[in-house]
């Protein structure tokens, strides 16, 4: 007769295979919630190092270069269904390009004198915009395809050979902005798209939206202006006339402009503060900007001396910003006077000429 097993050593097998069970149960369990926790986090790295951005982080600050990959091609058009106007520059999405804002005012230069003083103040100033801070020594297009000794005034570029300027043009590079308020003189913009530039010259006063005259020369009757205009009044119209340099560069997806020249009637200083608070400038490789000093200028308030110290604090913004001045252009045929006085032997009018030095 058999001999029989013992009670326990049936219970105590069983009771291993349900442990053995249980153990392989919780981690089965455990690595389900490991994994549920990985998936959202390698999606978001898949999703970075293709450029994209989860449905989840939409709204968040992206890379430049990974936000420009996904911009949607459109062109500029008439408003007018039916219009045969030439397309001229590839509309971006708003928010294409990221642009920050470094400052929200200048930072003014302390006082000339101990006292506030329009003197020390003026004479600071003109001495400024009188000195040259680098030397530059082909500052004319008469080398240049195209020019003629017809332009009413000097708008002088620096065409030497350690800058950048001259090799865009020979390569073809090179682009023009222009701003303008209904000036007919455009000998300065016609030479330098004559010359291989790409040339957008910017006046509300022009007849159509956008106007091609030659392979390079675009005419847009648009107003650069410091400011964007107000949503809510800009929604009752079909298109706004006044905008931000940065905007527009945005719009037209042009990173940078070789030359910015503007003769803006006393809109400038506004213009050029604008450009400094939002690094517009640094995108610019040479100002040539037409000053007005017989009075404040737009939006310019305080009194005389006040005027005179942010004007210079302006233009030493510039220079922190690594711009020097190599030309000016005193302009004789305008009246001799500094904010409304025939005082300090100064002209109405200066044409003042920059280069970035940083500029590649």
């Amino acid at each position: 007769m058999p001999k029989e097993r013992p009670l326990w050593r049936g219970s105590a097998f069983r009771l291993c295979l349900l442990s053995a069970a249980l153990f392989l149960c919780l981690q089965l369990g455990m690595r389900r919630s490991w994994c549920t926790e990985e998936k959202p986090r390698s999606a978001a790295a898949a999703a970075a190092a293709a450029g994209r951005v989860p449905p989840s982080a939409r709204g968040t600050e992206q890379h430049p270069v990974a936000a420009a990959g996904r911009r949607r091609v459109t062109y500029v058009r008439s408003g007018r269904r039916g219009s045969a106007e030439p397309g001229c520059c590839p509309l971006q999405p708003p928010g294409g390009r990221l642009r920050k804002t470094v400052k929200w005012h200048i930072e003014l230069q302390p006082w000339a004198s101990p006292t506030p003083s329009l003197n020390n103040e003026a004479l600071r100033f003109l001495k400024y915009i009188s000195t040259s801070q680098i030397s530059c020594e082909h500052v004319n297009l008469n080398s240049l395809r195209g020019y003629s000794e017809t332009a009413k005034k000097p708008w002088s570029v620096c065409l030497d050979e350690r800058f950048s300027l001259i090799h865009r043009i020979r390569s073809k590079q090179c682009r023009l902005y222009s701003l303008g308020l209904g000036n007919d003189d455009n000998q300065f913009e016609t030479s330098m798209a004559n010359s291989g530039c790409e040339v957008h010259r910017f006046d509300p006063s022009i007849k159509s939206a956008h106007i091609q005259e030659g392979r390079r020369l675009w005419y847009h009757r648009l107003s650069i202006d410091w400011r964007d205009p107000n949503p809510a009044i800009a929604a009752h119209k079909l298109h706004s006339n006044t905008k931000k340099l940065g905007t527009v560069l945005n719009e037209f997806g042009h990173q940078k402009i070789d030359v910015l020249k503007a003769d803006v009637e006393s809109a400038e200083w506004k213009i050029l503060e604008n450009l400094i608070l939002e690094d517009v400038v640094e995108q610019i490789g040479q100002l040539v900007f037409e000053v007005h000093v017989h009075w404040p200028g737009f939006e310019v308030s305080g009194n005389d001396s006040t005027v005179v110290r942010y004007w210079y604090s302006l233009l030493r913004e510039l220079e922190l910003k690594d711009f020097r001045l190599f030309h000016t252009y005193k302009d004789l045929s305008k009246p001799q006077v500094f904010l409304k006085k025939e005082a300090f032997n100064a002209s109405s009018c200066y044409t003042l000429s920059w280069v970035n030095t940083r500029w590649k």
